[in-house]
């Protein structure tokens, strides 16, 4: 080839791969094996196993931990293999885990050896450090076998029959060969934003693990601001041909997914979301109604699951593409969270994933449009289900922030007149609108008061800079 002249164009399968790779940050790695793994018994089953099975390192990560039948379990086994001379790493979200367990649970973790780390504690000069959270849900074993799903550590997901409270579903997967090493640098990301980082010499390199099967896995360890997660989605939301299958939790769309959505669905993709008609966070499913109007008028067809409550966040595409993990559709988990989802790039884990698609389905109620509303299409053989005790909601930052963005968006539309406003849209530029006319009435009425908050808050928020700055620039002088 002469010098200067460009390379030739990769054929379309190429330049998917490479857009994919380069979009999430995360490079395509062969040779793995996945299991699939339903709901909570499945799960936590297969997490005991491996951590009881332990030989040499377990790093554990997640959100909620609850000091529950199903958190002492994991307490047990956890302390077990600490005492037993394994390296027993734990990282716990601050905000996910506060008031979950007493400070004797910790404290017997500590004594028997297991090294603990909460990440983003509150901290006066991070005023609005508290929108980003450590959203993962992660067991590795030994640079062997890990785990990556959405389950977090709560008799909540195994249910509770004698209260009346149904199990939640949820979906997992376990996976072992090379891409085992990407999870666990993955943690190594973390516990290094918590303090001292692992040895570099406790990390096996990805051509130090053995081959265990024959898939191709994408690790998308996304961190704050990263938006490798967003890109993907993107991305997967263009490539798709035939299919787009989604599950989740917490949907509230940002503009830009939910055109993506609108665009595959208006050139004849099968674009279909699972959601939940009842939420652990109530305040999230009016959020997530409000934008259902502009998906059902472009064809993406809207499921609403009929259970207790639907945790799973995944994707399955074309029976090619496949996604299962921590991220929700929504702000936080786009933008402010760590958080970690693994791509799966085989037609056989496929086919898994739409088969437990379709049985879902089962269990849901498609939201149909009807003149000029919403309504639930009727499923008189859906059974009826129990009353559910109400538990204090977690994840309130994810609520707040994504919330206030889709306002926002809203109100901007109306005042921009950048896009025809839906009902929902309407009802979240009035309630800025409210807001805003009760914000003016309390300026006028007592200025003082407005003046005296503005004020405090300006302050808090120079300070909380000026000290990031010297800080950052006397570790700069160090180095």
């Amino acid at each position: 080839m002469a010098s200067g002249t460009p390379p030739p164009i990769p054929g379309s399968r190429q330049l998917i791969d490479q857009a994919f790779t380069r979009a999430s940050g995360a490079p395509l790695v062969p040779d793995n094996r996945l299991r699939l793994l339903k709901d909570a018994p499945a799960n936590f089953t297969a997490w005991l196993d491996a951590i009881r099975g332990a030989r040499r390192t377990i790093y554990f990560e997640n959100y909620i931990i609850e000091d529950d039948h199903v958190g002492i379990a994991f307490a047990e086994a956890l302390a077990e293999r600490a005492r037993a001379g394994v390296c027993v790493r734990l990282i716990r979200d601050w905000l996910g885990c506060f008031n979950t367990a007493s400070r004797g649970f910790w404290r017997r973790l500590a004594d028997a050896g297991v090294q603990l780390r909460v990440y983003n504690p509150p901290r006066w000069d991070r005023p609005l450090g508290w929108l980003q959270r450590d959203h993962r849900k992660v067991v590795s074993v030994d640079g062997e076998v890990a785990f990556v799903g959405g389950l977090c550590i709560s008799q909540r997901w195994l249910g509770e029959p004698e209260k009346g409270n149904a199990a939640w579903r949820d979906t997992g997967v376990e996976l072992s060969g090379p891409a085992v090493s990407y999870i666990e640098r993955a943690f190594a990301q973390v516990w290094a934003a918590t303090g001292p980082p692992l040895p570099p010499e406790e990390l096996a390199a990805p051509e130090a693990i053995a081959p265990a099967g024959h898939t191709a896995v994408r690790v998308i360890a996304d961190a704050p601001a990263s938006a490798g997660f967003f890109r993907l989605e993107q991305l997967i939301a263009v490539a798709a041909r035939r299919t787009l299958w989604l599950t989740d939790a917490y949907f509230v769309g940002m503009a830009s997914h939910v055109e993506a959505l609108r665009a595959a669905a208006k050139d004849g993709v099968d674009v279909r979301l699972l959601l939940p008609n009842a939420s652990d966070i109530p305040a999230i499913v009016p959020i997530s109604r409000a934008g259902y109007r502009s998906l059902l008028e472009a064809g993406v067809r809207v499921f609403e699951w009929n259970g207790t409550m639907l945790h799973a966040k995944t994707a399955v595409a074309d029976g090619r593409w496949s996604r299962v993990g921590s991220s929700n559709l929504n702000w936080q988990s786009f933008m402010a969270n760590y958080e970690l989802d693994i791509e799966v790039e085989d037609e056989t884990f496929a086919a898994a994933m739409e088969a437990m698609y379709l049985e879902d389905l089962q269990n849901a109620t498609e939201i149909v449009l009807t003149g000029r509303r919403q309504r639930v299409r009727p499923d008189p053989g859906a059974p009826e289900q129990p009353r559910r005790r109400r538990r204090p909601p977690r994840g309130g930052s994810s609520v707040v922030a994504t919330g206030a963005l889709r306002a926002a968006n809203a109100f901007g539309a109306a005042v921009g007149r950048r896009r025809t406003l839906g009902p929902g849209d309407r009802r979240l530029a009035l309630s800025v609108a409210l807001v805003l006319t009760m914000l003016a009435t309390v300026a006028v009425v007592w200025p003082r008061v407005v003046a005296w908050t503005f004020a405090a808050i300006a302050i808090w928020l120079a300070l909380a800079v000026t000290l990031r700055t010297a800080r950052a620039r006397a570790e700069e002088r160090r180095r």
